[in-house]
Order: structure tokens, then C-alpha cells, then sequence
């Protein structure tokens, strides 16, 4: 679910779950600032690989992370609202996108 400026939607990710994505994110950015640098200083293949491996994996357990607490709020709260089907048909479509990159 998305936040707008105009209305705040009850149901959201946890604000813990929130920050520690926060967090995770910017430490993957600061990591591809560094992988940058050192295609700049031209490293390695291999440690240019190494590096783009570990950011691919930082990307997939932050993605594993949002996926989970999606479930266990935005999900679970349509299914108590009624929304079930609608909710596991738009969980299916966004595992589906996600699934086919990684």
C-alpha cells in the first residue's frame, strides 16, 4: 500500500519494520556509491562482481523483509476487512514481479 500526502492509510508496514528498511536501503546505496568508485578505479572484474552479488543479495532480503511484514499487515487487514480475495490476488501479482527478477 502507498502513502499520499493527502491521506494516510491506516493499514502500512510496521514503523519499526519501516526504519530498518530505511536503514537497509541506504546502506545498499552507500555500498553501490562504493562498487561505482571502484569501476572508476578500476578493480577488478572479479571484485567488481563479488560487490554487485552482495548488493543483488542486500536488495533480495530487503525485498524478503517488506514481503513479510506486507503479509502480516496490509494483507492480513483486508482479509479481517472482507478483502480477501483482492488482497491475495494483488499479493500474487507483486510475488509474480517479483519472482520473475530475481
Amino acid at each position: 500500500m502507498r502513502r499520499t500526502k493527502s491521506a494516510v492509510r491506516s493499514i502500512y508496514l510496521d514503523a519499526e519494520v519501516e526504519e530498518e528498511l530505511q536503514n537497509r536501503l541506504s546502506r545498499i546505496e552507500g555500498h553501490v556509491r562504493g562498487v561505482k568508485r571502484m569501476l572508476a578505479e578500476q578493480a577488478s572484474c572479479e571484485d567488481l562482481l563479488i560487490q554487485l552479488s552482495a548488493v543483488r543479495s542486500a536488495l533480495n532480503q530487503a525485498t524478503a523483509r517488506l514481503l513479510e511484514n506486507h503479509m502480516e499487515t496490509c494483507v492480513a487487514d483486508c482479509v479481517r476487512a472482507g478483502q480477501g480475495e483482492k488482497a491475495l490476488r494483488q499479493l500474487k501479482g507483486a510475488l509474480a514481479q517479483v519472482l520473475k527478477n530475481l
